[in-house]
């Protein structure tokens, strides 16, 4: 049975709690044994991953970064994506992306099934074998 873990970022938790369970839906589905740890924002996610990377066979990594008016928002958005797909390729272990990047909360709110979708991405990877 494969192990994921999910990563949530609690900045706006009414958001994360609903993308949360929508990957967990899924995944609990499957069947795959989840564990779900919890950072106080997204920039956190990366390191999270880093240190539990041999542990778990594939990744979510959920929060949600809303646009303000500094540039604040492009540099997070840039480095965790950066990270993500670093540790991706350098541990050939999938890592689904469901950080929303957002200009407004309420776009945010219409977007929580990304979730779903993040896992969803996770299981594809898992079930056919394409990071060997």
């Amino acid at each position: 049975m494969k192990k994921v873990l999910i990563i949530t970022s609690n900045y706006y938790p009414e958001i994360s709690k609903e993308l949360t369970k929508s990957a967990e839906f899924f995944f609990l589905k499957k069947k795959y044994i989840i564990k779900k740890l919890y950072s106080p924002g997204a920039f956190e996610i990366p390191l999270i991953i880093a240190k539990n990377i041999k542990f778990f066979d594939g990744f979510v990594a959920l929060g949600c970064i809303i646009k303000g008016e500094t540039p604040h928002f492009d540099f997070i958005s840039q480095s965790i994506n950066y990270g993500f797909v670093k540790l991706s390729i350098e541990n050939k272990k999938p890592i689904g992306n469901g950080v929303l990047t957002c200009l407004s909360k309420l776009q945010a709110t219409k977007r929580v099934i990304k979730g779903k979708e993040a896992a969803m991405v996770v299981d594809f990877i898992l079930k056919n074998d394409v990071t060997k």
